[in-house]
């Protein structure tokens, strides 16, 4: 959010455009929250790029953000911050929730 800028996506090789988790918590409860986020994916879509979601701590904004197809996440619903040791286990081992 306090780097965002449009001549940056132009200017370096970026291949992801991650969305910020204000946007993110927001999702359900504002209309302009969730319009900025279905923006956003679909700017990066049209510029062939990835699209990173953070601070997903809910169902509801896991299913929201697919839903508006942002299918790359990350946040504590998944898993807390881990070091690397125990994030290559939890990376092998890991089952999505609505599996579990």
């Amino acid at each position: 959010t306090g780097y965002s800028s449009f001549v940056y996506v132009q200017r370096f090789p970026f291949d992801k455009i991650k969305i910020d988790r204000s946007f993110v918590e927001k999702l359900d409860a504002s209309p302009a929250a969730a319009a900025i986020v279905a923006a956003t994916v679909a700017l990066a879509k049209s510029l062939d790029l990835d699209v990173v979601a953070e601070g997903v701590e809910t169902e509801a904004q896991m299913r929201r953000l697919a839903e508006l197809g942002c299918p790359l996440q990350q946040g504590f619903y998944f898993a807390r911050a881990l070091p690397r040791a125990e994030f290559d286990h939890w990376r092998k081992n890991w089952v999505p929730p609505e599996l579990a």
